[in-house]
């Protein structure tokens, strides 16, 4: 594939040694408006992008990805409140858009687990929930869009939570979250269940940021054989559901 990489930091980096690695071409790296006037032409020769930016300039990046028919995968998180924006963009630009709250395929086993248990804990009123995530200093976002993706399928699948809120916060009907930026730590979620008779607590760590780069390939490579639309990276993992 010939690909384009938005965001050239610690991410943005790794992602161009595993495109190396498998044997993609980069045809240009992007990492601020000069590149984009000096690299529009390539850019557009891009068989797909991947975008690890920032949150204020990932939707403008997927906006113009859109109208040049780059399809793009979207690592860059803190933007999702604008998804139904962005949706329309796309469908009108007949566009190819993957996203996701964490592209490591191990965190999106987490989410499965972290389904589960909130469903069985709907019944266990003795229990209360709380969520701690630890990232390093140059996090943009908090709480994170994985610990946003975790609190929200939490809400769901138990009847009594409303909601989520960044601690200090009252713990009635939310799930509490603790967002902590310290380091160089690439990303760990724990989420814990306390009860007056005992705790079960589930955590997923990140031991570098390989991982989610080699998710964003993956998804890349997924992308360019399917027809247009807005798909959650999960669908990347289990082809038999469409985009949106």
């Amino acid at each position: 594939m010939k690909v384009a990489i938005l965001g050239y930091g610690k991410m943005g980096h790794i992602v161009e040694k595993v495109l190396l690695e498998r044997r993609h071409e980069v045809v240009a790296v992007i990492d601020n408006e000069a590149d984009w006037q000096r690299l529009d032409r390539e850019f557009r020769s891009a068989e797909v992008a991947i975008d690890f930016s920032e949150p204020g300039v990932a939707v403008p990046n997927m906006l113009r990805a859109f109208e040049a028919n780059v399809p793009i995968v979207v690592g860059t998180t803190g933007w999702h409140d604008r998804l139904d924006e962005v949706r329309k963009q796309c469908m009108a630009h007949s566009g190819r858009l993957v996203y996701g709250a964490n592209f490591s395929i191990g965190v999106n086993i987490f989410f499965k687990v972290n389904q589960l248990l909130a469903k069985l804990m709907n019944t266990q009123d003795r229990y209360q929930v709380a969520m701690e995530e630890t990232h390093h200093i140059h996090k943009k976002d908090a709480p994170s869009g994985t610990a946003i993706h975790l609190a929200k399928d939490i809400v769901s699948g138990v009847d009594s939570l409303q909601d989520w809120r960044l601690t200090p916060c009252d713990h009635t009907n939310v799930v509490p979250i603790t967002a902590i930026r310290e380091g160089e730590v690439p990303g760990t979620h724990k989420i814990v269940w306390k009860s007056p008779e005992d705790t079960i607590e589930i955590t997923h760590t990140a031991h570098g940021r390989e991982g989610f780069a080699r998710g964003a390939v993956h998804a890349a490579e997924w992308l360019v054989l399917q027809p247009s639309g807005v798909y959650p990276f999960e669908e990347t993992l289990n082809d038999t559901r469409r985009g949106e």
